[in-house]
């Protein structure tokens, strides 16, 4: 096999399918097998236009295909949400530190994901899934402004909801303002995490979201128990080149593309502006 993670292989568009207002999701067929750890990135090149990193959103399982989920922000971002099912793109990686799903066995487990933050966070939930056996309980927060900015509508309430019939799993949904239609909680997604039912000494985190629900969600967890080297952020926003070359991903003397993107707040809680 070629070891050269600098290099892209190639990958066809076979979707490309509209989240949210700014959220689209890149189907790709990879011209050879590429495979991840749920919470490792990857660099998504657009020849021509340049490339940024992501952390895939599909199934570590899933060797068939990759899944990008993008928040249109900016240039190549812009350029992702108008590719079309034949276009070529490039991907290159795997890159960065997974989540340590060893650690994770026989403790329950929750997911506390907002706005585009969901997309890192459903690479894990799906690897989850496939090992649930390994987990006392899954528990999935979920947060967004409005409900027509949820990304994977279909699958958080539809698909995901029916696997609570066969395994450990709950849902807990939330948005910031709700609509005539909207039958869950409302408020941000740090409610969510009043009155949980989970044993918070044998549990673990995962965050991931903007900033500022990071942070308030951090502190919410700690204030209910949780210790520091058991809630696991994702620092994936801070990423430029990927490969550590920049530093401009730097927080103190850690490099979020090499060190993480999966890091315990136990690691950065001394770190200056980790949530900036």
């Amino acid at each position: 096999m070629d070891q050269n993670i600098y290099k892209p292989i190639k990958c066809e568009v076979i979707d490309n399918i509209k989240e949210s207002p700014t959220i689209n999701t890149i189907v790709l067929k990879p011209e050879k097998e590429f495979s991840f750890l749920a919470g490792q990135f990857a660099s998504l090149t657009v020849p021509g236009f340049g490339e940024a990193p992501f952390t895939p959103s599909s199934s570590p399982f899933d060797r068939e295909k990759l899944e990008f989920t993008v928040m249109r922000v900016g240039r190549v971002t812009e350029k992702i949400h108008q590719l079309k099912k034949g276009d070529i793109v490039g991907v290159r990686g795997p890159y960065g530190k997974p989540y340590p799903l060893e650690k994770f066995k026989g403790k329950e487990i929750l997911l506390v994901g907002g706005g585009v933050g969901l997309a890192p966070i459903r690479a894990l939930f799906l690897a989850l899934v496939e090992t649930y056996k390994d987990y006392k309980k899954i528990v999935f927060c979920c947060g967004a402004r409005t409900p027509q900015d949820y990304i994977y509508k279909d699958k958080i309430f539809g698909e995901w909801q029916n696997l609570c019939e066969k395994m450990p799993l709950s849902f807990r949904i939330t948005v910031d303002k709700k609509d005539k239609t909207w039958k869950y909680m409302e408020g941000v997604v740090t409610c969510t995490l009043d009155g949980l039912d989970i044993d918070v000494k044998n549990a673990v985190s995962v965050v991931c979201g903007p900033p500022i629900m990071m942070k308030f969600t951090t502190l919410k967890l700690l204030e209910i128990g949780f210790s520091e080297k058991d809630i696991y952020l994702s620092m994936e926003r801070k990423m430029y080149c990927g490969v550590g070359h920049c530093r401009h991903c730097l927080i103190g003397d850690l490099f979020v593309c090499k060190d993480g993107p999966v890091f315990t707040y136990e690691e950065l809680k001394d770190k200056p502006n980790i949530w900036v």
